[in-house]
C-alpha cells in the first residue's frame, strides 16, 4: 500500500487433472483480493473471492487474472458485494479484470454486485480472451449508490473476443460527470441496477436463441459467434437478479 493506493493482484490458474476433475496450481491473492477455495463436489474447481479489505477505495489499483487450460472447468464467486468507496487518496481507482480460456475449458464468473457509493470514482474493465471451443459464463451486476444515496462515477469497459475476434466491445459511463443523458430515457431510464449475463458456448452455432425482450427491461440479444448477451435493468439489485437468473437458468 502506498499513499497513493493499494496496488494488489490476485491470480487463478485452473488445469485439467487428468482423473477427470480440475486442479488449481495457482491461486494467489494480495492485499484485499483474497481467494479461497471452496468444495465443488463434482469436476469442476470453485473458487469465492473475500475482500480482505475495504475497496477499492480511491487511487487503488486492483486485478484479478484467471487462465482456464484446456478440459478444466472453473466456477469463480465472491462471498459479498465490492463496494467502490471515495477513501482518504485522491483520483479514480480501477478494478481491472483479465480472464482466459483455452478450448476445451469452462469458466463460469458470477460475482456478487458492484455498488457505486457517493464520492467514489472508478472505472472497471473486464477483458476476456477465449480460444476455439470454450465455454463462458460471465455476469456483471452494478448498483449505483447506496440506499437513499447518489452514485459515484462509474465507467465499465467490457471485451469479449473468441480467436481474435471481438463478440462484444461496449463501454458504459454513469454518475457525476459521466457524458450527459446517462440517466434518461435512452439509456438507464432513471433505474439504479444494472446487468449483463454473456453466454458463450458452441452449441449456439447451430441453434442460436432468437432476439427478445425479457420484460419490459431486459432483452436478449444473439452475437455475432456462438454466443448470447443478456442486459437488464431493474429498481435495485434483487429485482435485477431474478431477471438475470431467469435467463441463466433458460440458457445453460
Amino acid at each position: 500500500m502506498t499513499t497513493a493506493g493499494v496496488r494488489a493482484t490476485a491470480r487463478i490458474e485452473a488445469r485439467d487433472d487428468g482423473r477427470g476433475g480440475t486442479s488449481l496450481p495457482v491461486l494467489d491473492g494480495e492485499g484485499p483480493l483474497a481467494l479461497r477455495r471452496v468444495r465443488s463436489g463434482g469436476p469442476e474447481a470453485r473458487v469465492m473471492l473475500v475482500g480482505a479489505m475495504s475497496g477499492p477505495l480511491g487511487g487503488d489499483r486492483l486485478a484479478v487474472e484467471a487462465r482456464v487450460g484446456p478440459g478444466a472447468r472453473l466456477r469463480v464467486g465472491s462471498a459479498a458485494a465490492t463496494i467502490a468507496l471515495p477513501g482518504q487518496a485522491k483520483g479514480e481507482a480501477r478494478y481491472d479484470m483479465r480472464l482466459d480460456v483455452a478450448d476445451g475449458g469452462e469458466l463460469w464468473w458470477l460475482p456478487e454486485q458492484l455498488i457505486s457509493a457517493g464520492g467514489s470514482d472508478l472505472s472497471v474493465s473486464s477483458r476476456i480472451e477465449l480460444r476455439g471451443g470454450a465455454r463462458l459464463v460471465f455476469r456483471e451486476e452494478q448498483v449505483l449508490g447506496r440506499v437513499g444515496e447518489e452514485p459515484g462515477r462509474l465507467t465499465s469497459r467490457l471485451t469479449v473476443r473468441r480467436d481474435g475476434r471481438t463478440l462484444l466491445e461496449q463501454e458504459l459511463a454513469c454518475g457525476p460527470g459521466a457524458p450527459g443523458g446517462w440517466d434518461g430515457p435512452a439509456v438507464l431510464a432513471g433505474h439504479r441496477a444494472l446487468g449483463q449475463l454473456i453466454i458463450v458456448k458452441t452449441e449456439f452455432e447451430k441453434d442460436p436463441p432468437a432476439a427478445r425482450p425479457l420484460g419490459e427491461y431486459a432483452a436478449l440479444t444473439p452475437l455475432a459467434g456462438p454466443a448470447v448477451l443478456v442486459t437488464a435493468l431493474a429498481p435495485n439489485a434483487l429485482l435485477l437478479r431474478r431477471v438475470l437468473d431467469e435467463a441463466l437458468n433458460e440458457l445453460t
